[in-house]
């Protein structure tokens, strides 16, 4: 069904439009009429067409004038301009207004249906498109929450999730680099301080997580994670490194009220703790343990970190900032990154007054053995307990400011280059081992999960591995290495078939002579003759 609405000021002219279209295509339209353009807005209002043809000259309000407002609270009407030859004038005007087409009086039976097809065509090419696009926005809204919750999941759980974070921080549109962490928890009643029935509440939570979101996002443009017992997490994005005094109040009052909310409209109990900035990437996590400490540590339903009495603070101005990314860019292996923060916190140390060269060594230190151990944890870097035992004497022989620089300069490119290579080098290291194994064992029955067990691989990652360092399967080698060992012994020695068969590890003759001339092109006896 299509709503057509027809506006000119001459009846004859009115009937005709109407007569040609309702003749033309009998119930699939809805046909109303108006003669003034007063008249015509107030009706678009309240039926609003698909269709409009639209006389230019009209008593109080002009065509152009009655497009104009019609637009203001319809966009999507398609307007058909109907004009006689002395006033074309106006079609430049109705251009700019986006009208589809043009008719000039007097009318004619085969234009009125061609541009009546053409615009029903359009009108259903745009339904089509909403039909799409609310397709697309259902389908969103399915797997947006699981794209949320997966994000805020591996950025608590996964060490090494600094190299495909991007990726999500893209698809979730996130252009913060920095945010924070809330902390939601929720039981059936409060006592002694504490929510009771956690699992129950756990349960609970899959009937009401939807209206959480809704509650939730309703406050904050935030990230909500997945249920994780009683609790449920909320990554919130902000623009800046630091937080005033007011909008840390403006962020306690939102959760408040989102409580109240919540409490109001899910038959539990609710409170949270949040977390204080920090950077998207490694040090994020540490936001989600300060809001669980404000959660332990605070006397409200609502607890900011910094409001807790111990909580720790740096004793004057500190760079958290510079460090921060220090970090972050030395973990996603940026190394041009790394040093330029290094370089820029050393200056910060020798600018600080009274400043002792001890002072410098230690936060140097620090910020190595910091970057070693965040690297450990990610399974980048080997670590030992004597690893480290020249680095106290490394640093109190430089004989300078400048020298330490240095020395803590070549330590982040040592620990970045580590991180890099580190993975390379145990895959060629294993399939090193497997390769010099099949050749000392290729006479046995070996496989490929023998091989695997012996190096303690899985036999998928294993194969996975040995086809990325030689480019060719672990089959494909051992056969390879066997049937070398058989043309050395066709050529070198006077042994039957059957025993080079044996020696190059078969124990079926048929099936190494197939092997063989699947490999050479001819049998094992027919090679030997031919080197005769």
């Amino acid at each position: 069904m299509y709503r057509i609405l027809l506006a000119d000021d001459e009846g004859i002219m009115l009937e005709a439009l109407k007569r040609i279209i309702e003749s033309s295509f009998g119930e699939e339209c809805e046909v109303h009429c108006a003669k003034t353009g007063r008249a015509v807005v107030e009706l678009a209002q309240n039926c609003p067409p698909d269709i409009c043809f639209m006389d230019i000259q009209m008593p109080g309000l002009n065509g152009i004038q009655a497009i104009r407002e019609i637009q203001k609270f319809n966009k999507s009407v398609i307007f058909v301009v109907i004009t006689a030859y002395d006033k074309f004038h106006y079609a430049k005007e109705a251009l700019n207004l986006g009208v589809m087409d043009f008719i000039t009086k007097p009318v004619n039976k085969k234009t009125i249906i061609e541009i009546c097809t053409k615009a029903m065509d359009k009108v259903e090419e745009e339904r089509k498109k909403r039909s799409d696009d609310l397709k697309i926005r259902e389908k969103l809204e399915t797997v947006v929450p699981m794209i949320e919750s997966g994000y805020i999941n591996n950025l608590l759980l996964q060490d090494d999730f600094q190299t495909y974070q991007d990726h999500y921080r893209e698809l979730l549109n996130i252009t913060e680099e920095y945010g924070y962490m809330i902390v939601v928890e929720f039981g059936d009643a409060e006592e002694n301080g504490n929510l009771t029935n956690a699992v129950g509440a756990s349960v609970k939570a899959n009937r009401f997580y939807s209206r959480f979101r809704e509650i939730a996002k309703g406050f904050f443009k935030c990230l909500v994670g997945p249920i994780m017992g009683n609790r449920i997490v909320l990554l919130v994005p902000h623009a800046n490194a630091h937080m005033s005094y007011e909008e840390r109040v403006e962020v306690l009052m939102e959760a408040r009220n989102m409580v109240h909310k919540l409490e109001s409209r899910i038959d539990c109990y609710f409170r949270c703790g949040i977390g204080r900035l920090q950077m998207f990437g490694g040090t994020m996590k540490e936001s989600y343990s300060e809001a669980l400490y404000a959660l332990r540590k605070g006397s409200s339903h609502v607890v900011h970190m910094e409001d807790i009495p111990t909580v720790q603070k740096y004793d004057g101005e500190y760079p958290q900032e510079l460090e921060m990314r220090y970090f972050q860019r030395a973990m996603a292996k940026d190394v041009a990154g790394a040093v330029n923060c290094a370089r820029q916190f050393f200056e910060w140390m020798l600018t600080q007054p009274d400043i002792i060269r001890e002072e410098v060594e230690v936060k140097v230190l620090e910020l190595v053995i910091e970057l070693e151990r965040k690297a450990f944890h990610t399974g980048s870097v080997r670590y030992g307990f004597g690893y480290r035992s020249t680095y106290i004497r490394e640093i109190q022989n430089c004989y300078n400011y400048e020298e330490l620089l240095e020395w803590f300069v070549g330590k982040i490119k040592q620990i970045c280059a580590n991180m890099e290579n580190i993975k390379e080098n145990e895959a060629g290291s294993v399939v090193e081992k497997a390769k010099a194994y099949i050749q000392e064992n290729f006479q046995k029955d070996i496989s490929l999960d023998e091989v695997s067990r012996e190096f303690d691989i899985s036999p998928y990652y294993f194969s996975k591995l040995f086809k990325q360092e030689e480019g060719k399967n672990f089959i494909e080698y051992l056969t390879e290495t066997r049937l070398k060992k058989a043309r050395e012994l066709l050529c070198n020695s006077q042994a039957s078939i059957k025993e080079i068969c044996a020696a190059s590890g078969y124990s079926d003759p048929n099936y190494f002579s197939r092997i063989f001339k699947k490999y050479e092109g001819v049998t094992p006896s027919e090679f030997r003759e031919k080197l005769v």
